[in-house]
C-alpha cells in the first residue's frame, strides 16, 4: 500500500491508497495544520501509528522546488529529504517519492471526474494540446502538461515566482506600493493567501477604500487575514467593500496570469485553476471580469476565448500524488 500527501504551508492532506482502490479512493484519509508540527515525519508517523495500515511506498507532494529528491519548502521551515523519509518511515529507498506540489495536481488532471471540477469557460478544447495548471494556495504554484504520444506528461514550474506585471493603472499603484516594502515583487505576493493581505493593504492605505471600523478590526486581528477578507467579501447583503474590492483584484490578476501562462504554453487543451484560494472565491471567479482579464491578450483575445477553463473543487494535488506513486516503476509491488 502507498501513503501519499499533499504538502502545503497551510495544511498537510495525507491518506493511504491500495493499487485496487487506485489514487481516487483512500482507504484512510487524514488532514491537519502544517505549522502545528516540526517536520513532515512527525505528522506521517501520527497518521500511520493511528490507522496501522502496513505500508511499503511513499510519495508526497510539496510547495517547493524538488532538486536530487531534496526540497526545501517554500512557505514552511522544513527540509525534506527522501532518503531521511525512507529512513524514518522504514520504506524502501527506492519507493519513496518527491514532487512538486504543482507537479502532482498535473498527474491529477487526466484523471479527474466531471464532479471534481467547475467550468468556467467551455470553450472549443484542442485534442492533445497543452494543458496549464495554475493554483493560487498559500503560496501560487504553476505547471503544465503536454502531449507526449500516447500520455500527457507533467512538467513542474516555479512560475508565480516570476515578476509581477500590473495590467491596469490600480495594479501599477499596486506595484509600486510593495516595491517600497519588497526588494522583489511576484505574481505570488499579490495572488495567492499570502498576496491577498498584500492588495487588501494597498486598497486601504493607498485607495483609501472604505471600510467599517468594526471589519477592519476583525481582519486585523484574524489569526487567517486572507480568510478574514474573503469571507467579508462574500458576506451576504453586507459585504464589506474594500474587501471586495481586493477579491475583485485579486481575480483579475490571476485571471491575467493565467492568461500569461496560457499564451506561454499555448494551453488549447484548457487551463485548470487548483488552489484553495480559488475554490473559497469561485462565485467571483464565475463573474465576466476573470474571462474579461482572461482573454486581454491584443490579437489573441479570440484564441484566448475558445481556451476551456476549469477550476477543481477537490483534492487533486493528493490524488496526483497518489496516481505518481502507485504508478512509479521504482515502486515495490503490494
Amino acid at each position: 500500500m502507498l501513503i501519499a500527501g499533499d504538502i502545503g504551508g497551510t495544511k498537510t492532506d495525507l491518506a493511504i491508497f491500495s493499487s485496487e482502490g487506485g489514487p481516487l479512493v483512500p482507504l484512510a484519509q487524514t488532514k491537519v495544520h502544517s505549522a502545528d508540527y516540526p517536520s513532515l515525519q512527525v505528522i506521517v508517523k501520527e497518521f500511520l501509528a493511528k490507522e496501522k495500515k502496513p505500508v511499503d511506498r511513499a510519495c508526497f507532494a510539496v510547495a517547493g522546488p524538488v532538486i536530487g529528491g531534496r526540497v526545501k519548502t517554500t512557505n514552511l521551515p522544513w527540509v525534506i529529504e527522501e532518503d531521511s523519509l525512507a529512513k524514518d518511515l522504514n520504506i524502501n529507498l527506492h519507493s519513496v517519492h518527491l514532487i512538486n506540489d504543482l507537479e502532482a495536481i498535473a498527474h491529477a488532471v487526466p484523471i479527474l471526474r466531471p464532479r471534481d471540477v467547475e467550468t468556467i469557460n467551455a470553450g472549443e478544447p484542442v485534442s492533445k494540446g497543452a494543458i496549464a495548471v495554475i493554483a493560487p494556495g498559500t503560496g501560487l504554484g504553476e505547471s503544465f502538461l503536454t502531449w507526449e504520444g500516447t500520455r500527457y506528461l507533467p512538467h513542474s514550474s516555479e512560475g508565480g515566482h516570476s515578476d509581477f506585471a500590473p495590467a491596469d493603472e490600480r495594479q501599477i499603484g499596486l506595484l509600486e506600493y510593495l516595491l517600497k516594502k519588497f526588494d522583489h515583487v511576484s505574481f505570488e505576493q499579490v495572488c495567492s493567501g499570502i498576496g491577498i493581505p498584500n492588495v487588501y493593504g494597498y486598497l486601504r492605505n493607498v485607495a483609501q477604500i472604505p471600510q467599517s471600523p468594526q471589519v477592519t478590526a476583525l481582519i486585523d486581528s484574524a489569526r487567517d487575514r486572507t480568510a478574514a477578507i474573503v469571507s467579508h467579501a462574500f458576506d451576504g447583503p453586507n459585504p464589506s467593500e474594500l474587501c471586495a474590492a481586493t477579491v475583485d483584484m485579486f481575480v483579475s490578476i490571476l485571471a491575467a496570469e493565467a492568461g500569461n501562462l496560457a499564451v506561454k504554453v499555448l494551453a488549447t487543451g484548457g487551463v485548470y485553476i487548483a488552489g484553495g484560494v480559488a475554490v473559497h472565491t469561485l462565485a467571483a471567479l464565475r463573474r465576466p471580469g476573470f474571462m474579461q482579464s482572461f482573454k486581454r491578450k491584443g490579437r489573441f483575445a479570440e484564441l484566448m476565448g475558445r481556451i476551456p477553463i476549469h477550476v477543481i473543487v477537490s483534492p487533486a494535488g493528493l490524488a496526483g500524488a497518489a496516481a505518481y506513486g502507485l504508478k512509479s516503476p521504482d515502486s515495490k509491488p503490494n
